[in-house]
């Protein structure tokens, strides 16, 4: 027997007889292999007389140390998995209408102050979007030639264009239609046109008119938020009005 194991067998014995008073132990941790000196019941590990240190076999590792003892591996705590940041937002594309009706006088063509307002409201709505087309479609009353009010209606929808345009809306954006009298929007107007004209020419006001159609997009950004366990994104839809589309009538006419 060699001396290393005379002395570990010498120690074991004193560490015996003397008992408690000379000695505490530590409980033996389950393991595969442990290469600290277990007890006879194999349940305590011995440690020295200044209780610091367990006692090792000659195979003694850092990797097969009771746990607890001088030496022993310390299993490190894993670190919290990491916080997902959160979803970027969302850029929605909303499909935008609005329409807009300006009166004018009876055989004229020049805008009226309340149609000039219109137009400028229409302008500051146009501004916050992304144009993709402004519609400007002239109409008469029945009073005349047809020949007549097909120019009468286009130069309407020429000085609509022509005003928007001043308010800095892209001049290659608007484009112009010229019906004349083939779309009536009145009824029950049966006055005599050589009895009772004025009243006829009142009647039929709201032929006279231009209707202004504007088509684009509005660019919203959405934050979505972070689905929680065991939830879906959800996918995120822009908000609707009826039929996605506002649309804000107004009116100048013939």
């Amino acid at each position: 027997m060699n001396s290393f194991f005379k002395r570990a067998l010498v120690a074991a014995i004193v560490a015996a007889v003397t008992g408690p008073a000379a000695a505490q132990s530590v409980p033996a941790s389950k393991q595969d292999v442990n290469d600290n000196w277990v007890n006879g019941t194999g349940e305590q590990i011995w440690m020295n007389g200044t209780n610091e240190l367990c006692w090792r076999n000659g195979f003694w590792t850092p990797e097969t140390a009771n746990q607890g003892c001088d030496g022993a591996l310390v299993a490190e705590t894993p670190p919290p998995p990491p916080i997902a940041p959160p979803p970027p937002p969302k850029i929605i594309s909303q499909k935008i209408k609005y329409q807009a009706e300006t009166l004018f006088d009876f055989d004229k063509s020049v805008l009226k102050p309340e149609g000039r307002a219109k137009l400028d409201d229409l302008a500051d709505k146009i501004k916050g979007i992304d144009l993709e087309v402004i519609v400007a479609t002239g109409h008469t009353d029945r009073i005349g030639t047809d020949k007549y009010n097909d120019a009468l209606s286009a130069r309407r929808a020429r000085a609509v264009k022509t005003y928007l345009v001043k308010k800095d809306i892209d001049e290659k954006r608007i484009y112009t239609e010229a019906k004349g009298k083939r779309h009536p929007v009145t009824t029950g107007c049966n006055q005599s046109l050589k009895k009772q004209r004025e009243a006829l020419i009142a009647c039929l006001a709201p032929d006279r008119r231009v209707e202004v159609e504007v088509v684009g997009t509005r660019t919203i950004t959405r934050v979505v938020p972070a689905p929680q366990s065991g939830q879906k994104t959800p996918s995120a839809q822009p908000a609707k009005t009826p039929d996605n589309t506002v649309q804000q009538p107004q009116e100048l006419k013939k």
